[in-house]
């Protein structure tokens, strides 16, 4: 692994241990050299993370579109910065440069990005592993709702291990490291 993309809150949630984990993720990044893509922002678990990335000698590229960017909230100690147009250009700079894409807690934007990345996996527009930093229990649900896809015939068996629910940096990136890529979906 050589880049990984996290998404995660652009606030930091009412429970310190977000941002404790978020810190740890970036310093476990950094001390294994493993550069991160993620929003560009400051503010929350984003900054929170970026933060801990440099403050361990690491490398960090933030993407950006330049709405976000005007309203001040560009990390400017950043590695490279790289400002797009919108939206659906940062998510897709994001997935061409990261070699694997990570889950902190957030909101639904943070869903969106992780079930992005997921769901193109599965149809085969890349090859790369997803996972979800499961900080105190805040994903617990939804590997539930996982399971209930694949239970209720939604999701394969063999998608399902597209996605590590883990709890630890070490974990997850063990995780991505031995990834194989499930069979592309088709329909029969």
């Amino acid at each position: 692994m050589k880049r990984i993309a996290v998404y995660c809150g652009s606030n930091s949630g009412n429970q310190e241990i977000f941002a404790k984990d978020a810190a740890d993720l970036g310093a476990y990044l950094a001390e294994n050299e493993i550069e991160l893509v993620y929003g560009g922002s400051k503010v929350g678990l984003m900054g929170i993370v970026a933060d801990a990335v440099l403050k361990n000698g690491g490398s960090v590229i933030g993407v950006m579109p330049v709405l976000l960017k005007n309203r001040e909230i560009a990390h400017e100690q950043l590695t490279e910065l790289i400002v797009v147009e919108n939206m659906h250009q940062r998510k897709e700079k994001m997935m061409e440069l990261a070699d694997g894409f990570i889950a902190l807690p957030g909101g639904p934007g943070t869903l969106e990005e992780l079930f992005e990345a997921f769901t193109w996996g599965q149809i085969g527009l890349h090859q790369k592993p997803c996972g979800i930093f499961n900080s105190n229990g805040f994903y617990a649900h939804l590997s539930q709702h996982f399971d209930t896809m694949v239970h209720t015939g939604f999701m394969t068996k063999q998608s399902r291990k597209g996605m590590i629910i883990g709890t630890t940096p070490a974990e997850i990136i063990q995780y991505f490291e031995n990834y194989q890529a499930p069979t592309i979906k088709t329909y029969s």
